[in-house]
Parts: structure tokens; C-alpha cells; sequence
């Protein structure tokens, strides 16, 4: 199918209004480049911050494989202010003898630097853990100097189990996982959430935390072997960490968050359902603590999605619109919080087996710029981590 016949069926598909635009990425890009060379090692899972001297911080994970190849670590890169290309990669993080996966960077409303991570036990992601570190000391070239590490521990307790057994009352009825000799997989998963050693452990990074008004940190989570997200929250800037109720469905992961000037917090979700896999969709009311039943929108979805509300109060949203991999990575521009999408553009749009360009990571600086980072996935050439620069008046 051609683009213009994609435009063109896009209204009908996901609430496009009649008068829905393609957008060039020429007329928005303002810089382009790959964080590095190509290369042989893996690696993904990127994240981004903009620090307060200009510089442009990243991470990522890299080695030899995931979460079962135990040389995995967190790496990083630094875009100077003064400069136009990414300095040379620095260690960020290694957990001795364990996989370290999905960084997020950030800073705290005092300017205190952030990065969270998981080290994986086992070499099983129901087994992580989530570590973290912290820095004041930052403008230096190469990694920033850590001075506080520890592990985020959750309790989620009894709570936990009763609000799954109410949210899968809530959701419409399935009969995915049935099979002849084994329960349903709502009943499989209820029957999981009863046990502490499984609620506790297991909750995985991805996307970078949400701050509210009122102060409180959301940090996303998500669980391989619940197949749902939680988040992790935050009322003292970062020093204690609680958990909220999970968000509760048949597949949500990876929750990307935005606050609506109700009050209402949206999570867009990756589908890791039943198929069709679609965007998935919860909605906070107070903060974060409790969350709808999720529920598919549709948008096709094959992966990790993001999600930014603009201070010019037009969101975007980042992910991958395909049924069939991670060949096209395509942006979304909202006027209405996310009801609705009048245009997009393209940050890949190749052909199917040429590569997976996926996981992004968006956020805007203090001078209104939007900065993307991404897994550069070719299936001949190598991978790298992909920079994006884009200016929003130019929508």
C-alpha cells in the first residue's frame, strides 16, 4: 500500500480528524545521527535527559545478548552543548556477573541526577531487581560521578491480589489460554498474584518517569511474568519509593505516561496480549495510585511506545503502527491530550527485513526542543543507538 493511501485510510482507523497531514521529517528534523557506529554488539533499550549545562545525557544496554548473556551492561554517551556530535560511549553502570538492562535517566526537581536500572537474577526478567543511582556532580565530560547506589524494593502485599481479582471482573470476557488440561489465563495470573515472592520481585524499567504538579515521581513499571505494569511512586523527590496498584489487563506493559490539565494521567501501553496487538490504554484519577482496566485503542502496536505532553499542551506519541514488526517508527501530534491525531510523520519508513528501529525515548528541554533516542537495528550492517533533534514550531 502506497503512503498517501495510508493518510488517507488513517481517519477512519484511530480518530483522525478529516483533515489529518502527513508531516515531512525534513521540515521538522533539526539534527540526525547515529550515537555511535554501528556495531556487532547488541544493544537497546535507550533513554535521555537533558541536563541544566545544555548537555544531552544518554544510556542504553550492551553486550552480547539480554537478559541471558551475563556481560550486559549500561553504557552512555554525551552530546557537549558546544558540540555536534556524541562523544565517545563510558560504562554507566555493571551489576558483577548479572545482566544489566532498560536505564532511564532523569533528574529531580532539585537537579539531582537519576538513573534506574535493572540487574537481572537468573537470567530470568520475572527475577530482576531495580537498582539505582544518583549524581551532583555531572557536567564533567564522560560518565557522571555517582555518589549514591541501592536497590528499589516494593511490598506490594494483599492489596495487590484483590485489586487483579476486581480489574479482570472489569474486563470484557476471553477465553485466550484456554486449553483442555489448563485454567484460563485470568485465573492463572489471579492465582499468581496471591504470592508475595512473585509481586515483589520482577518489576522492569523502561520509560521515563512522570512528575506531577504536586511533586510526586511516577516511575513505570511492568512485570514479564504478571504481563501487566505498576509504578513505582514518589513523594519525596526520589529518596523512598512505594508502589501504586497495578494497571491491570491482558498484556499492558511498558506504561508511557502523560497528565491531561484535569488531573487525569493517560498510559499508553505496548501490547503484549492476544493478537491484534494494539495500544493499550489505563486512566488514573488520583495521582496514579489505582488505574482502569486496560483496554486496546486502535493503534497496531509491536512494541515499546512513548508518550510527551509538550509545554504548548499538544502531545506526541511515539511507537510502532504495524502489525508485522519494527520496520516503520512513526509520531503522532495530538491537539485534544491524546482524544485524537491529526497528523504524523515518519521517523523510519523502510521495507519489511530491512531493520527494527524501536524503544524510544522523548523528551523536551527547557528551550522547547524535542530529543528522541532509539534502537538502530540493522538485519545486515549492525546496531547502534539513533538521535533525533526536532523542533515542534515547525509543525
Amino acid at each position: 500500500m502506497k503512503k498517501l493511501q495510508w493518510i488517507l485510510l488513517w481517519p477512519m482507523v484511530v480518530g483522525f480528524s478529516l483533515h489529518a497531514q502527513y508531516i515531512p521529517k525534513e521540515k521538522v528534523v533539526v539534527q540526525e545521527q547515529l550515537i555511535f557506529p554501528l556495531q556487532d554488539k547488541h544493544v537497546h533499550g535507550s533513554s535521555i535527559v537533558a541536563l541544566p549545562n545544555g548537555d544531552m545525557l544518554a544510556a542504553w544496554f550492551e553486550g552480547s545478548g539480554e537478559r541471558t548473556a551475563d556481560d550486559v551492561r549500561i553504557m552512555g554517551a554525551r552530546l557537549r552543548k558546544r558540540d555536534s556530535e556524541w562523544g565517545a560511549p563510558f560504562l554507566m553502570a555493571d551489576t558483577p556477573g548479572l545482566p544489566d538492562c532498560n536505564p532511564v535517566v532523569f533528574l529531580n526537581q532539585e537537579g539531582k541526577l537519576f538513573l534506574v536500572w535493572i540487574a537481572v537474577q537468573a537470567n530470568r526478567w520475572e527475577q530482576s531487581i531495580l537498582r539505582l543511582r544518583t549524581s551532583t556532580a555531572y557536567d564533567n565530560a564522560g560518565a557522571p560521578i555517582w555518589d549514591w547506589q541501592d536497590n528499589i524494593l516494593l511490598k506490594p502485599g494483599d492489596a495487590f491480589h484483590q485489586e487483579v481479582v476486581q480489574k479482570f471482573k472489569e474486563l470484557p470476557p476471553t477465553e485466550a489460554g484456554w486449553s483442555e488440561y489448563a485454567p484460563l489465563y485470568d485465573e492463572m495470573i489471579i492465582e499468581a498474584s496471591k504470592d508475595s515472592k512473585k509481586t515483589s520481585i520482577g518489576w522492569m524499567t523502561r520509560i521515563k518517569p512522570l512528575a506531577l504538579p504536586s511533586g510526586r515521581l511516577l516511575l513505570p513499571l511492568y512485570s514479564d511474568g504478571f504481563n501487566f505494569s505498576m509504578l513505582a511512586i514518589s513523594d519525596d523527590d526520589g529518596e523512598t519509593w512505594t508502589e501504586s496498584l497495578p494497571i491491570v489487563g491482558r498484556g499492558p506493559i511498558q506504561p508511557a505516561l502523560a497528565q491531561r490539565k484535569s488531573g487525569e494521567i493517560v498510559a499508553f501501553m505496548r501490547d503484549s496480549g492476544d493478537a491484534p496487538n494494539r495500544l493499550q490504554r489505563s486512566y488514573s484519577s488520583d495521582e496514579g495510585m489505582t488505574w482502569t482496566p486496560s483496554e486496546k485503542s486502535t493503534i497496531p502496536n509491536t512494541a515499546s511506545v512513548e508518550l510527551l505532553a509538550l509545554d504548548d499542551g499538544r502531545w506526541i506519541f511515539l511507537g510502532n503502527d504495524v502489525d508485522d514488526g519494527r520496520y516503520q517508527l512513526a509520531m503522532y501530534l495530538s491537539d485534544d491530550e491524546g482524544k485524537t491525531w491529526r497528523s504524523k510523520m515518519y521517523l523510519e519508513d523502510e521495507k519489511k527485513g530491512f531493520g527494527g528501529f524501536s524503544y524510544p525515548a522523548l523528551i523536551q528541554d527547557t528551550e522547547g526542543q524535542i530529543h528522541v533516542t532509539y534502537s538502530y537495528h540493522l538485519e545486515e550492517g549492525g546496531k547502534s543507538i539513533k538521535y533525533i533533534k526536532i523542533d515542534p514550531n515547525k509543525f
